[in-house]
């Protein structure tokens, strides 16, 4: 049996990062960057671990902050579940633009043409 009382969880690691692909149904991929100091150049270099991680309800996006726990395995591959979006992504919202909109709103050579055009 475990050493801790009946009702409490030992510590687990918790990571934050970044989603950087949504691979499937409740699966995303996150991106925990660190930096670390080369071994013989003594210079910091940017490093990046990428881990699977489970997201159950499906509210996170590509380029959310995330906060992301230790679990137990889920899969082959994802030992990592999302507890929380810490900031979400800043991204513009697709919107349906029509033809007649890009026509309306861009100068064609025929226009520009039909104004430069001298006058007789």
């Amino acid at each position: 049996m475990s050493s801790t009382a009946p009702g409490e969880r030992s510590s687990r690691k918790t990571q934050i990062g970044f989603v950087t692909s949504r691979s499937g149904d409740k699966s995303v991929k996150v991106t925990v960057p660190f930096k670390t100091p080369h071994p013989l150049y003594h210079k910091v270099v940017n490093r990046q671990t990428v881990l699977h991680a489970h997201d159950e309800k499906n509210e996170t996006r590509v380029g959310d902050k995330v906060e992301i726990m230790e679990t137990r395995p889920l899969s082959r591959l994802k030992r990592w579940r999302i507890v929380s979006v810490i900031q979400k992504a800043i991204t513009t919202d697709a919107i349906a633009v029509s033809e007649t909109d890009v026509a309306a709103s861009v100068p064609t050579k025929t226009a520009k043409s039909d104004e430069s055009a001298p006058q007789a």
